[in-house]
């Protein structure tokens, strides 16, 4: 099996799982500044035009809303900001979104931060009934479990090794303390991987936010290299099954930075 042409090595690494048990990682870079390759011309649908989606293409929250839009099929306009574009400490900015941060969503007159509240409202607003985010008490709030655990728990170990192997200059990294660092994220991957042991995806046999959510940030963990990183068989098992879907592909696979 090969990856799509745009996908890269990395990709096809994911792919290569399927018939070889081995971890994988990749080293990436790439200039944010061309990555409009991520988003299609123009999607088919009623809401042409209508939202609008502020933030870089290569920023982890930016990019769970992507592929959520991918998923439902909805068009969209993405406008960069933040980093090394700017703009999202600007008063207009600001007015819309207070913590200057990314994503901001533009739907006509409504606007929304937060980027797995951003999720949720995409598929009550366009897709009531979807998988993705199912009308069942139970099933809802199984997948709202792991979207604030992602927030509250995941994140905030993700972030000091993604920024340390990613964003950091070699020459100006210590390893020790990235490597502990990386035991510590370690830790909550295993939850993950606990949780996958009994089921095809985070909350059963549909992909859902719960699976958007995790992924972004799987994409990552199995990218950065130069670190000691546990097996964790039933993760990468999870992992290869949603990577071949397009909004993976387009908008999580392509080279970090």
């Amino acid at each position: 099996m090969k990856a799509p042409p745009m996908a890269g090595p990395f990709l096809q690494s994911v792919i290569d799982i399927h018939t070889r048990a081995r971890a994988f990682s990749q080293k990436f870079r790439y200039d944010p500044r061309g990555a409009d390759h991520r988003e299609r011309k123009s999607v088919p649908n009623n809401n042409q035009g209508q939202l609008k989606i502020w933030g870089r293409a290569n920023s982890v929250n930016v990019q769970k809303v992507l592929w959520c839009l991918r998923e439902l099929d909805l068009a969209y306009e993405r406008i960069d900001a933040g980093m090394a574009f700017g703009r999202n400490r600007e008063p207009d900015y600001l007015a819309m979104n207070p913590n200057g941060r990314v994503p901001t969503l533009v739907d006509g007159d409504f606007v929304l931060w937060e980027s797995n509240s951003i999720m949720r409202y995409l598929v009550l607003a366009y897709a009531q009934g979807s998988p993705l985010y199912p009308q069942a008490p139970k099933l809802r709030a199984g997948i709202d479990r792991w979207l604030d655990w992602t927030l509250s728990t995941l994140q905030p170990v993700d972030r000091p090794v993604f920024w340390a192997l990613v964003r950091t200059p070699a020459e100006q990294r210590d390893m020790v303390a990235i490597q502990k660092d990386a035991y510590a994220e370690a830790v909550q991957w295993r939850i993950v991987d606990a949780q996958l042991a009994t089921r095809r995806f985070i909350e059963g046999d549909d992909f859902t936010l719960a699976d958007i959510a995790l992924g972004a940030y799987a994409r990552r963990w199995f990218g950065v290299e130069g670190i000691s990183k546990p097996q964790l068989a039933h993760l990468e098992r999870w992992f290869a099954q949603f990577a071949g879907r397009a909004g993976f592909a387009q908008f999580v696979a392509p080279p970090m930075s």
